[in-house]
């Protein structure tokens, strides 16, 4: 027997030395890299670069507004008296949103789409949702016999399988003809509320002037043209797509959800946990969903304002050719048009970046999350149901009831997926819904602007206010009225005659023109009107037409059948320089075929050779004062002419620039020769 002998043990040093020298090879084996590794961490540096290089810019310009905005809103908060433009303008006006505010709009609106119970529009509505429940109803049968069908084929029973083809082709002929009558309907539904919107619109916008006293008298609505087409056929469209949306998804998830339930205890499986489960998930995702969604409802009506500012830039240029191009104002007039395109442009990109992350978190949750989910409801049920077990026969054999849990499987994964999809559905219309407020705000704001104006109730906003009255003040110091402005004046129809007794003169920004006038024109007489530029004397005329108020007293008139219409042989008529740009022999004989025919003339002009034609003057100074008087014709030429002579022949003679003066005051004229009295 031989002695064994025994081997000496390495010292500890060198198995460290050797345990670190196999780490190294190893490490250094992992970290060889092969051509198709390289090539893959390339393409992976690359796409990474890339969405840098793209995501960049917009996460650094969002945060640059973010400090922006909030800058903005400290000088809002700390700005005092004088307060940026847009703190005006937003403060006091909530946005869009979906809250209490919108469903009180929304029924309000809900009361000019339908406003009666029997009515084209509710026939329309029944029918889509007659065709939206039959739509569902075909998807549960479906579901079923797909459920059939695979069940033929893992009994291998072909005749069974041809017969359920068939009739799987049969119905696929009233299934497709819904889904072309849904679409149909909601167009013709969309159709329907615009033109009950738009006539109601229009019935509003053409009463009483409001079409006019909502441009000029009111800056609530900066485009109208805008809200009366485009926002009236968004709303529309929108109204209509969303009934689509919430109507046939709810009832798509009420009767999968009972056929599901009812399938289940069908087979003795208990529906409570797969019941929880699809609740937990659907708040869960509800929750999150609501949490990250932007305000698409403020977002999109800000897209819309910025549309029609730029739709009305482009009417100006048409409505200004001549002018701009006579001056040269075409690069002025392309940089106004790039700057409104951009900022719009910035407002649509605004609303892409946001729908990016949401609609990827949206689908993320919906599609792979919930699938994950419905597979584990599905199973479940099919897993632990008795009457899914395999049972056995009375030789002893096991009887299978695979092609039955196929045909389970297949029916409630249908369902399941039509139930989603519905809850996919639902989910995704709160986006719909904030967009639907966006829309709803603006109509119901146009339509309460016309109310408003309709019934003489008008504000001016702030900025437009504070430009007008500045712009209008510059070089003299008129009487001002801040705030709304308060009709207490009246206007009475009479036969014969026009009275003024004690009214102002105001224009729609608040100035005082003239604080309080008398006159009175009998039929027969002939007034004359003048004074200087911005007096009031166009201004009298729209009062007298009943285009502007009266604020203060008492105007008796006649009925406007008897003014300004030539086809009804008016008795009175408003001229304000309607002859300037015909002859002088043609327009005296204009003036004469007037008088001729019994109508009381009340003109605004500025040549000596229709003085002849008038019996009194309506004389303003354009300092707040006025004088009415029977005209001379024969002094008031003789003076004028005296008036131009002096014109002629003046070169600074003190007496002259004097007698000046007097003959403009005389006159209610301007001279470009005359020098005010600085103690005047």
């Amino acid at each position: 027997m031989t002695q064994r002998q025994s081997i000496p043990a390495p010292p500890r040093r060198a198995l460290r030395l050797c345990d670190m020298s196999q780490l190294l090879r190893a490490a250094a084996g992992r970290g060889k890299w092969t051509r198709s590794s390289a090539a893959k961490r390339a393409a992976c540096l690359v796409a990474a670069a890339y969405g840098l290089k793209i995501l960049y810019p917009v996460l650094r310009k969002r945060l640059q507004q973010t400090a922006c905005e909030k800058g903005l809103q400290a000088a809002c908060r700390a700005g005092g008296g004088e307060e940026p433009l847009h703190c005006s303008r937003t403060r006091g006006r909530a946005s869009p949103a979906v809250n209490a505010e919108f469903f009180r709009q929304l029924l309000e609106l809900r009361k000019i789409l339908f406003p009666k119970l029997v009515s084209a529009e509710s026939g329309w509505l029944c029918l889509h949702s007659v065709a939206l429940v039959s739509r569902t109803f075909l998807s549960i049968y479906v579901a079923g016999l797909d459920g059939k069908i695979v069940k033929s084929i893992v009994e291998k029973k072909p005749r069974s399988f041809a017969i359920k083809l068939i009739k799987w082709l049969m119905i696929a002929i009233p299934a497709t003809f819904v889904n072309s009558a849904i679409r149909y309907l909601e167009c013709k539904l969309a159709l329907a509320f615009r033109t009950r919107l738009v006539d109601h619109a229009y019935e509003t916008y053409f009463a009483n002037q409001t079409y006019y006293k909502v441009i000029n008298m009111d800056g609530r609505l900066a485009n109208p043209d805008q809200s009366l087409t485009e926002d009236l056929m968004m709303f529309s469209q929108s109204v209509a797509h969303l009934y689509s949306n919430l109507t046939k998804p709810i009832l798509d998830v009420v009767l999968t959800s009972y056929s599901l339930i009812q399938t289940a205890r069908s087979r003795g499986a208990s529906p409570i946990g797969p019941t929880l489960l699809a609740g937990l998930v659907v708040y869960a995702t509800a929750r999150v969903l609501k949490a990250c969604s932007p305000k698409f409802g403020k977002l999109v009506a800000e897209e819309a304002h910025r549309k029609g500012y730029l739709r009305y830039v482009h009417s100006r240029i048409i409505a200004n050719v001549e002018e701009i191009a006579f001056y040269r104002g075409h690069k002025v007039e392309m940089k106004q048009l790039q700057k409104s395109y951009k900022a719009l442009a910035d407002q649509m990109n605004l609303i892409l970046s946001k729908r990016l992350w949401y609609i990827m978190i949206e689908q993320f949750l919906m599609k792979y999350v919930w699938s994950s989910c419905g597979l584990v409801m599905v199973a479940v049920p099919i897993i632990t149901a008795t009457g899914f077990a395999d049972g056995e026969l009375e030789d002893g054999h096991k009887q299978a009831m695979v092609s039955e849990r196929t045909e389970a499987f297949t029916t409630s994964r249908n369902l399941l997926v039509s139930g989603a999809d519905a809850i996919e559905r639902i989910m995704s219309s709160y986006k719909e819904v904030t967009e639907l407020a966006g829309y709803t705000a603006r109509v119901y704001n146009m339509f309460s602007v016309f109310d408003e104006v309709k019934r003489g109730i008008y504000k001016r906003t702030a900025a437009v206010q504070e430009i007008e009255t500045n712009s209008k003040n510059e070089d003299k110091g008129e009487l001002h009225i801040d705030g709304p402005l308060e009709i207490k004046g009246k206007v009475i129809d009479v036969d014969h005659g026009i009275v003024c007794e004690n009214v102002p003169i105001i224009t729609p920004s608040g100035d005082v023109v003239v604080s309080r006038l008398n006159f009175k024109v009998q039929e027969g007489m002939h007034l004359l009107i003048t004074g200087p530029n911005g007096c009031g004397k166009s201004s009298l005329f729209r009062i007298l037409s009943g285009l502007w108020p009266v604020y203060d007293g008492v105007l008796y008139k006649p009925p406007p059948q008897h003014m300004f219409y030539i086809p009804q042989r008016p008795k009175y008529a408003l001229l304000d320089e309607c002859t300037s740009a015909v002859s002088i022999d043609v327009e005296g004989k204009i003036f004469q075929a007037a008088k001729g025919s019994g109508i009381s003339l009340l003109s605004i002009t500025h040549r000596p050779s229709l003085w002849k034609y008038h019996t009194h003057l309506l004389q303003f100074d354009g300092e707040g004062g006025w004088r009415f008087e029977q005209l001379d014709t024969a002094i008031r030429l003789s003076l004028s002419e005296e008036k131009q002579r002096l014109e002629s022949q003046l070169a600074g003679i003190p007496e002259m620039q004097q007698r000046l003066n007097e003959l403009c005051k005389i006159l209610g004229e301007d001279s470009v020769l005359r020098t005010m009295d600085k103690e005047e």
